[in-house]
């Protein structure tokens, strides 16, 4: 198997198929699977193998570019707040009208055109149509790479003129090795396998990262504001929204390293034949820092559901062998199960209210949350 896809840990079928795949590929296929069974890793991966000379080296500059998103003749479409638009015309960054037309134009560099549809569901009705005209006309040497964990919600019209590559849910002990076998050690690597839910990529952050916890201990220490009874909730929700703009800046030193490669070192500037990769890195960079704040307070708010499920468990006598917070066992809330189960839903609650985009004030969110858990007794 050629070595960009051999990193693609879990899916041996897959893989197998996406080599087969790479030497003849068709114009479109959909990766469909659960969260973190590794779909955008195969993507990546998929991606720097059809663009590789030699199928997939993973040494090569093309594969190097590719498996971290910065090839200039990959295009990523992804979505902007909770849909992918179809958009106003061509011009209109990141949307399906201006994917549509950047599929028949030449690429920046010889060789094949790949697009990839990250949370193809998420298309609009719209979009999808606009994608749908592309797939049943493909442009020459070009390939499509959509990925869904809902893919039932992708039209079937779309659908059925995708290959579609099927991705089997990651084991914890799977997603343990994995992560030993990359330097992470054993507790740490269980522990991060729990917290993210068997989700490999998470796992990998949260593992392998100095700060990949910092979502849990920013939203315990939020936490131990709630004993001021309705001030501290205020409180707790200041102190998380700080942690979460922290976060975010930590992120925004990241573009300058992605953008190195296509500048030119006399003048600092995109080099010509590069500017539209650099324009999309821009715009998907952008993309991900309004993202970022929501991302990393859904994490903490998820993290504290699993601190009060954890809470459950013990108040009911259940197995410890399930626990998530199996570093910090002895710490558990003093609250009754009853007053844990009133959290979790408080918080589940929450998690639904900040994932709707519609829903622009996260800070009243989690003020209305950790309120919540002042009402419920849940603030030990």
């Amino acid at each position: 198997m050629t070595a960009v896809l051999e990193r693609v840990p879990g899916q041996a079928d897959a893989m197998a198929f996406l080599e087969a795949a790479v030497r003849t590929p068709r114009h479109a296929y959909l990766f469909a699977g659960p969260e973190g069974s590794g779909k955008a890793l195969a993507a990546r991966a998929f991606t720097a193998a059809l663009l590789c000379a030699q199928g997939g080296c993973g040494q090569c500059r093309e594969c190097r570019l590719a498996l971290v998103d910065r090839h200039p003749n990959v295009v990523l479409v992804e979505p902007d707040g909770r849909d992918i638009r179809v958009g106003d015309g061509p011009d209109d960054g990141g949307t399906a009208r201006w994917m549509a037309a950047r599929a028949y134009l030449t690429p920046p560099e010889p060789g094949r055109k790949v697009f990839r549809i990250d949370q193809a569901d998420r298309m609009t009705e719209e979009a999808a149509d606009v994608l749908l005209k592309v797939l049943e006309e493909p442009p020459a040497d070009t390939v499509f790479v959509l990925s869904s964990a809902r893919p039932h919600e992708i039209p079937e019209t779309v659908r059925s003129r995708c290959q579609s590559v099927l991705f089997h849910p990651l084991t914890e002990d799977f997603v343990v090795e994995t992560l030993t076998r990359e330097g992470v050690e054993e507790p740490r690597a269980r522990l991060a396998s729990r917290l993210a839910g068997g989700n490999l990529g998470r796992a990998r952050r949260i593992g392998a990262d100095e700060q990949g916890l910092g979502f849990r201990e920013a939203a315990l220490e939020a936490l131990g504001d709630l004993s001021s009874g309705r001030a501290g909730a205020l409180a707790a929700a200041e102190r998380l929204t700080a942690a979460a703009a922290d976060y975010r800046k930590r992120l925004a030193g990241r573009l300058a390293e992605e953008l190195e490669p296509f500048l030119d070192p006399d003048t600092g500037g995109p080099m010509e034949q590069y500017r539209a990769a650099v324009r999309r890195l821009q715009e998907r960079h952008q993309r991900q820092q309004r993202r970022a704040e929501r991302e990393f307070l859904d994490w903490s708010l998820l993290g504290l559901e699993a601190w009060f499920r954890d809470a459950l468990l013990s108040g009911t006598g259940g197995d410890q062998a399930w626990a998530i917070n199996i570093d910090r066992a002895g710490e558990l809330p003093a609250v009754s199960p009853g007053q844990a189960a009133m959290a979790v839903e408080v918080l589940e609650q929450a998690r639904a209210a900040l994932a709707d985009e519609t829903n622009l004030n996260a800070r009243l969110v989690l003020e209305e949350a950790f309120l919540g858990l002042v009402a419920a007794g849940a603030s030990a």
